[in-house]
C-alpha cells in the first residue's frame, strides 16, 4: 500500500499536480535582459570583453558596437557607441593581444583606433579567402588556441546540398602569430562555434544537415576528417594534413561509428546532441572556467542552441584517450536565437542572440541577456561517468536511497543515427537497457547503475524521473540526458548480489517511467503518449475515386528564406476539393500541416514532446487537431496531397511542424460558406 501511494505521488508529480518542493530554472538561474536602443539592430554575431570591462558586440549587419556597463550596475542603463561599420556579416569577434579581430565573409580583419577617439579608423585585412558568392559561405572566429594560433572555420556553400565552392570552405584553419595560414582539419558542414576546454583542447559545434544526423560537439585534432566529404576536394593541396579523399567515404547509411572503424581519420562526435529533443541548431560553446559563476558545474561546457533559444550543459570525460560524455538540459526561455556566450567580470553569462533568417522559439529578432545564478543549489545529476558495466551518476545533493534503489526510477535506452548524404537522420537501432544492480555510495551522492549491456559507439538515453533528494523529497531540476559512449572503460565489474539488487515495485508502470517534470517526454495532459500521425485520411497522395471531376482547386505552395511559406493566406469555400503540392526549396527540412482553428501552436508544442520517435512520424502528432499533412521533405523535394476543406467556416492555421519552425513558418486558410 505504501508503494502504491508513492507511485500515485510520482504520477501526480509528472502531471504537474503536486510537490511544492520542485525547483524551476527561473528560480535557480534568473535571466536579465540588457536593454538595446530601438535604433540599433543588435543581431549578435560575435562578442568579446575588453580590458576595461566594456563589451564589444559584432552584428550580422557588419557593425561593431561597444557597450559600457552591460551589467546595469547601480541601476544605470548601458551605453552604446558605434566602433566600426560597413563590413560583411560578422560571425566572430575576439580581443587578442591588445587588438580586436573578427571574421567577415571573406577575411580575417583587425580593427584599431589609432587616434583614440573611440572609433576604429584602421580596418586591416590579416588574411583573406576566396568566395563564390553563395549565401551559405559563413565564416567564424577567430579563437586563440593554447599555442597562440588563431583559429577560423569556413562554412560550406549550399546548392541543395553542402558544397565547397571556394577553396578551404568546410575547413578549420589556423594562423600563426605572423598570420601564416595552416589548414588544420576538414569535414565540417556548418561549424558555427568552437572553444577550448580546461585542457586547451579544441571542440566545435556542428548542425544537422547532409552527412550530419544530428547536432553534436566534437574534439578536433590536426588531420581529422569530421564527416562531410565536400571539403575533401582541397585535401590534396600543399599543407593539407588530411589524407582521405571523397572516394574513400562510403554512403551506406550505417552508423558513423561503424564506418569510422574502417575509414581511418573519420572522427565521430564526442557528444551527440539529439535533434529536436536537446536542440535544433547547435551554436555557441562556453567553457565553465574560473571566470564563471553558474552553479556546481566547473570544467563543463555550456552549449547554446539557436533555434530553440536555450542552453545545454555537457560533461566530458576521456576514456582510452577519447572524449565522450553526457549532455543535459540547462536553461530555456531566452528571448531570441542564441549564437554567442561570454563570461562577464561578475561571473554572469552574457548571451548574444539573433533570429533573422534562421528563426528561433524566442520571439525577438535579436537580443542581449545575462544569465545569473541565484546561489540556490540545484538538485541535478552533476556528472555521469562510464563504467565497464554501466554508468555512475553523481548528484549535487544526496539522493533519497529508497528512490535511488528502485529500478522504476530510471529508464535507459540506446540509439544512434545514419551516416549518409541525406539531410539529417531518423533515430535508428533503438533498444532498451535493463538494470541488473544499483550501488549507492555512503554519502548518497553517487549511484552506480549496472546494466545488462552497453553499446559502444551509441547514444545512451538516461532518464531519472523517479529520483528525489534526501530529506525534502525534491525532484531533479532536469531528469534526463544523453551519454555518447565512444569507449567502454576497463575496470572491475560489479557482481549482482542480494544487497545491490534493485527494487522493482514501479517497473510495472510505464506511465511513471514516462513522466518528466520539465520535458514531459512523450506524454499529454491525460497521460496518453504523443505518437505519430497514423490516422487514415490525413496524408492522401492519390486523388480520391469519388472526385469524378478532379479537384476544385490546385495549390502550389513553396518556401521563402527565413522559415516562411511563399503563400500565407488562402480563402477557400467550405467543402472545396483541394490538390496541394508543397515544394521545399529551402536548405532545411520542412512539412505542411493543416490544423483545426486555433490549433497551430498547440500542434507545434505537441511535436516538441514526441521525443526520439518524432522524425519517424514526420513530426506530425496523432491528434484530431491535425486535418491534413505532407511528409517531412528533404531540401529540393516535394509532396502532393489531396484533402477536402472543412464544412465549418473559420480560420484554419497551417504550419511547418518541424521542431521549432511552427512559431514563424505558418499561414492560414480562411474557410467561407
Amino acid at each position: 500500500m505504501k508503494n502504491s501511494k508513492y507511485l500515485l505521488s510520482l504520477l501526480l508529480l509528472g502531471a504537474g499536480i503536486v510537490n511544492s518542493n520542485a525547483q524551476t530554472e527561473s528560480q535557480i538561474f534568473p535571466i536579465v535582459t540588457v536593454p538595446i536602443p530601438k535604433e540599433i539592430a543588435l543581431e549578435v554575431g560575435g562578442m568579446t570583453f575588453l580590458p576595461n570591462d566594456e563589451l564589444a558586440v559584432a552584428t550580422r549587419r557588419g557593425e561593431v558596437w561597444i557597450i559600457t556597463n552591460p551589467y546595469m550596475k547601480d541601476g544605470e542603463q548601458p551605453k552604446y557607441r558605434l566602433f566600426a561599420h560597413g563590413m560583411h556579416e560578422i560571425l566572430g569577434l575576439n580581443y587578442i593581444k591588445g587588438d580586436i579581430y573578427l571574421t567577415q565573409r571573406a577575411e580575417l580583419t583587425r580593427l584599431r583606433d589609432l587616434d583614440g577617439d573611440g572609433e576604429a579608423d584602421e580596418y586591416r585585412t590579416m588574411y583573406s579567402w576566396p568566395l563564390s558568392g553563395n549565401y551559405h559561405e559563413y565564416a567564424y572566429g577567430p579563437m586563440l588556441d593554447k599555442d597562440g594560433n588563431m583559429v577560423v572555420t569556413l562554412n560550406l556553400g549550399w546548392i541543395g546540398f553542402g558544397e565547397s565552392m571556394s577553396k578551404w570552405h568546410g575547413w578549420m584553419l589556423k594562423f600563426t602569430p605572423d598570420f601564416t595560414m595552416k589548414p588544420f582539419a576538414t569535414g565540417f558542414r556548418s561549424p558555427a562555434a568552437f572553444a577550448l576546454n580546461n585542457n586547451g583542447d579544441v571542440f566545435y559545434a556542428e548542425n544537422q544537415g547532409d552527412w550530419v544526423g544530428s547536432g553534436s560537439i566534437t574534439h578536433v585534432e590536426e588531420g581529422d576528417f569530421l564527416g562531410n566529404p565536400a571539403g575533401l576536394i582541397w585535401a590534396d593541396q600543399p599543407g593539407s594534413p588530411v589524407k582521405l579523399r571523397k572516394k574513400d567515404i562510403p554512403d551506406t547509411g550505417e552508423p558513423k561509428y561503424d564506418v569510422a572503424k574502417r575509414v581511418p581519420g573519420l572522427k565521430t562526435p564526442s557528444v551527440w546532441i539529439p535533434h529536436s529533443i536537446m536542440g535544433n541548431s547547435t551554436s555557441g560553446i562556453l567553457n565553465y572556467s574560473d571566470n564563471g559563476n553558474m552553479g556546481p558545474f566547473k570544467g563543463q561546457l555550456f552549449v547554446g542552441d539557436q533555434a530553440q533559444s536555450k542552453i545545454s550543459r555537457v560533461f566530458l570525460e576521456k576514456v582510452k584517450g577519447v572524449y565522450q560524455g553526457m549532455v543535459f538540459p540547462f536553461r530555456e526561455g531566452f528571448s531570441s536565437g542564441i549564437l554567442r556566450m561570454n563570461w562577464g567580470s561578475d561571473g554572469s553569462m552574457l548571451v548574444g542572440m539573433t533570429s533573422r533568417g534562421w528563426s528561433s522559439t524566442g520571439k525577438e529578432e535579436y537580443g542581449l541577456q545575462r544569465l545569473t545564478w541565484s546561489g540556490i543549489m540545484p538538485f541535478e545529476v552533476q556528472t555521469v561517468k562510464a563504467q565497464p558495466d554501466g554508468f555512475e551518476l553523481e548528484f549535487t545533493m544526496p539522493v533519497d536511497e529508497k528512490t535511488a534503489r528502485n529500478a522504476g526510477s530510471y529508464k535507459l535506452s540506446t540509439f544512434t543515427y545514419k551516416y549518409h548524404h541525406i539531410y539529417g537522420s531518423p533515430v535508428i537501432n533503438q533498444s532498451p537497457r535493463n538494470i541488473k544492480a544499483i550501488v549507492i555510495s555512503p554519502d548518497h551522492k553517487r549511484v552506480r547503475l549496472v546494466l545488462d549491456s552497453l553499446k559502444e559507439g551509441y547514444i545512451h538515453e538516461i532518464r531519472t524521473e523517479g529520483l528525489r533528494s534526501e530529506g525534502d523529497n525534491t525532484p531533479l531540476l532536469h531528469n534526463y540526458g544523453y551519454y555518447t559512449l565512444n569507449k567502454i572503460p576497463d575496470g572491475e565489474k560489479v557482481v549482482a548480489t542480494a544487497e545491490n539488487k534493485p527494487t522493482d515495485s514501479m517497473q510495472t508502470s510505464n506511465a511513471a517511467q514516462g513522466m518528466d517534470h520539465h520535458h514531459m517526454g512523450n506524454m499529454t495532459a491525460n497521460n496518453s503518449k504523443i505518437t505519430g500521425s497514423t490516422a487514415a485520411g490525413k496524408h492522401i497522395t492519390k486523388q480520391p475515386i469519388s472526385w469524378k471531376n478532379g479537384p476544385d482547386k490546385t495549390i502550389l505552395l513553396g518556401t521563402k528564406p527565413g522559415l516562411k511559406f511563399d503563400i500565407t493566406n488562402l480563402t477557400l469555400k467550405a467543402g472545396t476539393k483541394v490538390k496541394l503540392t508543397f515544394a521545399n526549396t529551402d536548405d532545411m527540412l520542412h512539412n505542411f500541416v493543416l490544423t483545426t482553428p486555433g490549433a497551430g501552436n498547440v500542434v507545434g508544442e505537441m511535436v516538441m514532446k514526441m521525443g526520439l520517435d518524432g522524425e519517424k512520424y514526420d513530426f506530425v502528432p496523432n491528434s484530431a487537431k491535425v486535418l491534413a499533412h505532407t511528409t517531412l521533405l528533404q531540401p529540393g523535394k516535394s509532396d502532393t496531397i489531396y484533402f477536402t476543406v472543412p464544412k465549418t467556416p473559420g480560420i484554419y492555421p497551417f504550419i511547418c511542424s518541424y521542431p521549432g519552425h511552427y512559431t514563424v513558418m505558418k499561414g492560414q486558410i480562411k474557410v467561407i460558406k
